[in-house]
């Protein structure tokens, strides 16, 4: 009897203290709740008493610090404060089964918080069901973490006033239209950091713009993937600036959902950039059948950095004195010179010749014929290397326009050999890209340029080691998926290449398709392959080892791993390897 009315007591205080909070419930997203009384020192299995006049509305938990100890709390521990957070939310909240799940699932900080309020040797489940039934939570911490928000982002977020999510149905009908459209959930947090305002739309409305841009022609799954990367395009009207730039690309040919395929969730894009950029090339003497070709040799252009690189890289090299032309061919001749990295590169490249002194002339002649190396290869800070040269900016230039590559020589952070790099005539890289891309490589791609760095030879000498392979007895495609998975298979000569293709076959009596899944056989050396095989072969003689183990597990381990295996085995072992390793070095 004492029990229930103490019981009855507390849940009168606590009502009394909540209806000051209700009677003007006023919904202000983006501020923050504050919290009169602070149960940090309120342990989960005592509550305060109905004597303490003090007690008031529940905490909000990403107020309270989390000890370093919960970080060491167990799986089954976690999974039980799952369990209970979503039979709270469910069964005793209302909430339907989905947003339920999802929210105890996807709020892993708000669960560490409740955990550190549960003694270690406690039963999680029955404590914080407790807990839940005496201290009801601002429903809006998981239900915000579970969008995907930083926690340090949550604070500034909460509404004020408000600690349960059925008091905006409003807010609840918007994140519903957006998860019934297709959105997933952990993205729409990204939409309501930076289009809070979505969220108080009447009924209807929100569906209703999400249809009108499919009325541009777009498909579902490209309107989701504007609206995450781009959440503003929900507010007020239609965009007018998307909608003039899928115009444009109309003109020049592209199907509407042809951008679908090049936006990233991790990037928001300014349209007005992005149409001021394509208005740009017009002025500047793009026609639409160039401008066309340069989109689809490299979307990068375009759609990183919403056009940006594109607007000022023109225009640096414009000013270099550059014509509209020159600048057109030195895009479609290096596509890649847009990419983040090779922009990078390429603007402290320009960076350090003008800091330096250098005439613009001399720069806009570098450019021209070295733009490939300014734009893969970092350089150092010119201050760096004028110690070299005791601050003389002068002589440094006058060393540049000597040999334009004692640039590379002098700044470039990476070590290799700017000589041998740049021996290969514009007509031999042609051929090594054209092999290339008779592989499968997609032009002007990532992948074909690392590709171009990682194949040695001329297009040739490639095709010519990819002939002694298919020649050998592989199907063309699995030659193809051999190349992919280890490229520098080709910088063996055809001469090495048929060498070991012979003591595959004649030592291990293999056929050459036992390399298929180990390509990278052909990149060992020669006297490895030979001294192993021959030992192994020795060793099937004997009797003492296996008679059919892999390619990989004779060459990929260790020398030490492989005298305990495979040379230590036999009593004669010891004597017999040193006797093959002697005849190899005299050979």
């Amino acid at each position: 009897m004492l029990i229930h009315k103490i019981r009855k007591s507390v849940s009168w205080n606590m009502i009394s203290q909540f209806n000051h909070l209700f009677i003007s419930p006023i919904y202000e997203k983006g501020s923050t709740f504050h919290s009169p009384q602070n149960f940090s020192s309120l342990n989960i299995r005592c509550f305060r008493s109905s004597h303490n006049p003090n007690v008031s509305v529940p905490e909000s938990t990403t107020q309270t610090p989390i000890s370093p100890a919960v970080n060491k709390i167990s799986r089954v521990a976690r999974t039980d404060a799952q369990s209970a957070l979503f039979d709270y939310l469910h069964c005793t909240r209302g909430f339907n089964y989905m947003d339920a799940e999802h929210i105890s699932k996807n709020s892993p900080h708000f669960l560490q918080s409740l955990l550190s309020k549960v003694d270690n040797d406690q039963d999680v489940a029955r404590a914080l069901t407790r807990f839940f039934r005496y201290h009801p939570i601002n429903e809006f911490e998981p239900f915000l973490e579970s969008l995907g928000l930083k926690q340090s982002e949550l604070t500034s977020m909460l509404p004020r006033n408000l600690i349960f999510m059925s008091d905006d149905h409003v807010l609840l009908d918007n994140y519903h239209a957006l998860c019934d459209y297709g959105i997933p959930r952990t993205k729409i947090g990204k939409i309501y950091r930076e289009a809070t305002e979505v969220f108080g739309y009447e009924y209807g409305i929100l569906g209703m713009k999400l249809r009108a841009y499919e009325k541009l022609g777009l498909s579902r799954s490209t309107v989701i993937k504007l609206v995450t990367c781009s959440p503003t395009l929900l507010l007020g009207e239609m965009n007018s600036e998307l909608f003039q730039v899928l115009e444009k690309l109309k003109i020049l040919g592209f199907e509407n959902d042809w951008i679908g395929g090049y936006l990233s969730n991790r990037h928001s894009y300014d349209w007005g950039r992005m149409l001021n950029t394509l208005r740009f090339l017009n002025d500047v003497g793009y026609s639409d059948e160039k401008m066309a070709t340069l989109f689809k040799m490299n979307p990068a252009f375009l759609f990183e950095g919403s056009g940006k690189r594109i607007y000022v890289l023109v225009g640096q090299l414009l000013k270099l004195g550059f014509k509209m032309n020159d600048v057109y061919s030195l895009f479609c001749q290096n596509p890649n010179i847009l990419s983040l990295k090779c922009a990078k590169n390429l603007w402290k490249a320009l960076y350090f010749l003008l800091e330096i002194g250098l005439e613009t002339e001399i720069i806009a002649n570098i450019v021209s014929t070295h733009i490939q190396l300014l734009a893969s290869h970092s350089l150092k800070g010119p201050m760096t290397v004028l110690r070299v040269f005791k601050g003389d900016k002068c002589r440094l230039c006058q060393t540049i326009k000597d040999d334009p590559l004692n640039l590379f020589r002098l700044a470039s952070k990476s070590k290799f050999n700017v000589d041998q790099m740049t021996s290969q005539s514009p007509g031999k890289l042609f051929e090594k890209t054209s092999f290339l891309l008779r592989l499968g490589y997609l032009e002007n791609s990532d992948e074909i340029a690392k590709a171009l760095k990682q194949f040695r030879g001329r297009g040739d000498q490639l095709q010519e080691r990819f002939d002694c392979l298919v020649n050998a007895g592989l199907d063309c495609n699995v030659v193809i998926n051999m190349i992919k998975q280890a490229p520098t298979t080709l910088n063996q000569s055809k001469s090495v290449i048929e060498k070991k293709i012979d003591l595959l076959k004649t030592y291990l009596g293999y056929p050459v398709e036992s390399i298929v899944s180990f390509p990278s056989y052909l990149c060992y050396h020669v006297d490895r392959v030979h001294l192993r095989f021959s030992m192994y072969a020795w060793l099937k003689q004997k009797g003492a080892a296996k008679p059919t183990l892999s390619v990989s597990t004779l060459l990929a381990c260790s020398d030490a791993r492989f005298v305990k295996y495979f040379v230590d085995v036999h009593p004669e072992g010891p004597a017999m390897w040193e006797s093959l390793k002697s005849s190899l070095q005299s050979s």
